[in-house]
């Protein structure tokens, strides 16, 4: 689905990522780690044309990506997440899930303002599959609230709930259970590995909390300082030793 090669983006006389390059089957759940600075997020934003890198190339679905404008992302099936959250505050828990649809609406300007009967028909059948995402990650319950006030670890799953109306084929979760209980970190884990069945997903996650990654991802690909230190199994990663030099150090 997601191939990405040679990929180097720099931001003045920094370089940030240096010949990345790794592949993402179809349906595959990979882990993307690394200490902080490392690049993960930078490489986020290439995938999801924040950032142009200076060079590399990212295909998905056969499809050169950095072609694309980021306007376009969501027609494409590719949806995010984001580290610190991006929820509209003062707008209910149902229209920030909502927001994720607005690229499946098809009424322009003029007969969204006259509100004609195929508008409202539209309204209705997205308001429906948002309710319906709401139910699955229970949600349903604060579905008029404001976002604002919520417990951070639901407002954690509003904002995938949202990133999933967009219908995605390829979901990006940026740090999705920093700040999460360790209960709510397992409970988020399972909700994660269900969807992906249950949708037919293709996940990258980008986390630093091991015991999630680990126990999540089929792969995992650990940066270092822009470059691309491992990449295999959980288990292969973990005992690689550029990883462990990486996280704690080496002796002086």
């Amino acid at each position: 689905m997601l191939e990405i090669s040679q990929l180097t983006l720099s931001f003045g006389g920094i370089t940030a990522l240096t010949d990345v390059e790794f592949q993402v089957a179809s349906g595959e759940l990979v882990g993307l780690i690394g200490p902080n600075g490392a690049g993960k997020t930078s490489l986020f934003n290439c995938l999801t044309r924040r950032y142009t890198p200076d060079s590399g190339t990212i295909s998905y679905q056969g499809a050169d990506l950095l072609t694309a404008r980021p306007d376009t992302l969501a027609g494409l099936g590719i949806a995010r997440t984001f580290q610190n959250l991006g929820l509209f505050s003062r707008m209910s828990v149902r229209d920030n899930v909502l927001v994720g649809a607005h690229h499946r609406a098809r009424a322009g300007f003029g007969t969204a303002g006259l509100h004609l009967p195929r508008v409202r028909g539209e309204e209705r059948k997205l308001r429906a599959e948002a309710d319906a995402l709401l139910e699955r990650l229970d949600l349903a319950r604060v579905a008029e609230h404001p976002a604002a006030g919520l417990p951070f670890g639901t407002l954690k799953r509003i904002e995938l709930a949202r990133a999933l109306a967009i219908h995605p084929a390829l979901l990006l979760l940026d740090e999705p259970v920093n700040g999460l209980s360790h209960g709510e970190v397992d409970e988020f884990a399972a909700l994660v590995r269900a969807l992906r069945a249950e949708l037919d997903l293709t996940v990258i996650v980008v986390e630093h909390h091991m015991g999630f990654v680990m126990g999540l991802c089929d792969r995992v690909v650990c940066l270092n300082f822009g470059r691309v230190i491992a990449a295999g199994t959980p288990e292969q990663v973990q005992q690689h030793p550029e990883v462990v030099a990486a996280y704690l150090g080496t002796a002086a």
